[in-house]
């Protein structure tokens, strides 16, 4: 197969890329997926640059190779992502032809010859997934939620997080919904992608819980709150990050013969350390802070096993002030975080102007 780039051309390589990637075994449909789309994907473009007969067609290019191809599944929408693809994903080329070379189905290298330079320009290769990692890691599916992004650095971000903790194409999908990416802190710091491990926490900033569907302007009482977290408890753990397992709410324990309550209590399998979470709803006071720092401390004393790691706290109120929680947390030896949440989510513009006034109190 070579590039030919008549329409007649066109529609035979994307039928025998279409007709080799589907005689590959079950266990690699994923991957054949990825590296068929990429592929059709690059002989649209390159049809499109240097296509004799292109203009003929215009705008109608896709919708009429899907006719003349007429294979399930390969419309124009699909024409469309797979043309997208390759625009996103132009450093693709060589693990693809490898892929393709392999079944015998292809002979020569697709690698961009005609691509101008905004298309083959990407982000610095630190912040670029390797070919290798997003053919064998990440489905089709996967991709094709993260190539809507324009953002170079902010897909690499999605990329990364979507490999490292495993998400769900939904979870991938909300996670984009609710602008993780600038929750995370991550466009103001990208060096944190690179520097953190599995083993630092992550707190988000400010935690979305839009999935309780409580109103931010009714009077939700911390019980309220605490309720529906254990209601969806599923899609908390997952907004909390990787390796959190729910062990109690409300959990018993005893200090000077009084009991205390601390409001959920989980155990970080990857930090290897208990994480005590408490709900206020409303803005953050000092005094707060204190009653988490006890929660914190019993646990470091009373409930490490060996292999431990210390405990963890996290307090989550409605609002902090960044100068109040400095002077808090000043001096306390336990690990201690304080965030804020949101019943609602705000539209990007919003959140970003949010967030930027955070960072500048900081």
């Amino acid at each position: 197969m070579h590039t030919n780039n008549s329409f007649n051309g066109l529609v035979e390589n994307t039928r025998t890329i279409h007709e080799v990637t589907s005689g590959w075994a079950k266990s690699a449909v994923n991957q054949s997926l990825t590296a068929r789309n990429w592929a059709i994907g690059f002989y649209i473009v390159e049809y499109e640059q240097n296509g004799n007969d292109r203009a003929e067609y215009g705008t109608k290019l896709l919708e009429k190779l899907a006719a003349r191809l007429s294979i399930k599944g390969l419309d124009r929408s699909m024409l469309n992502l797979c043309r997208l693809f390759y625009l996103r994903y132009p450093q693709l080329g060589e693990a693809v032809t490898k892929r393709l070379m392999q079944t015998g189905g292809l002979q020569t290298p697709l690698l961009p010859k005609t691509a101008t330079p905004q298309i083959c320009e990407s982000v610095n290769h630190k912040f670029t997934t390797t070919p290798e990692t997003l053919l064998s890691h990440l489905s089709f599916t996967h991709i094709r939620e993260i190539m809507s992004l324009e953002d170079d650095f902010q897909r690499f971000f999605y990329e990364t997080e979507c490999i490292k903790c495993g998400w769900s194409v939904r979870e991938l999908r909300r996670q984009i919904a609710t602008n993780l990416y600038l929750r995370a802190g991550i466009s103001q710091k990208p060096e944190l992608l690179l520097t953190k491990g599995t083993q630092d926490l992550t707190v988000k900033e400010p935690f979305a819980l839009e999935f309780l569907g409580l109103e931010a302007k009714e009077a939700v009482s911390e019980s309220d709150l605490e309720n529906s977290l254990i209601a969806h408890l599923e899609e908390f753990l997952l907004e909390l990050g990787k390796g959190f397992c729910f062990e109690a709410r409300q959990k018993r324990i005893i200090i000077d013969d009084n009991y205390y309550f601390p409001d959920l209590v989980f155990y970080n399998r990857l930090l290897h350390c208990h994480v005590i979470i408490e709900l206020k709803n409303d803005e953050f006071r000092h005094e707060y802070l204190g009653q988490l720092n006890a929660y914190v401390a019993y646990y470091k004393e009373n409930e490490m096993t060996p292999g431990d790691n210390p405990p963890i706290g996290i307090l989550l109120c409605t609002k902090k002030g960044a100068k109040m929680v400095e002077y808090a947390l000043s001096g306390m030896d336990n690990q201690l975080f304080v965030s804020t949440y949101m019943l609602q989510l705000p539209d990007k513009a919003m959140l970003e102007k949010f967030l930027l006034k955070e960072i500048n109190t900081d």
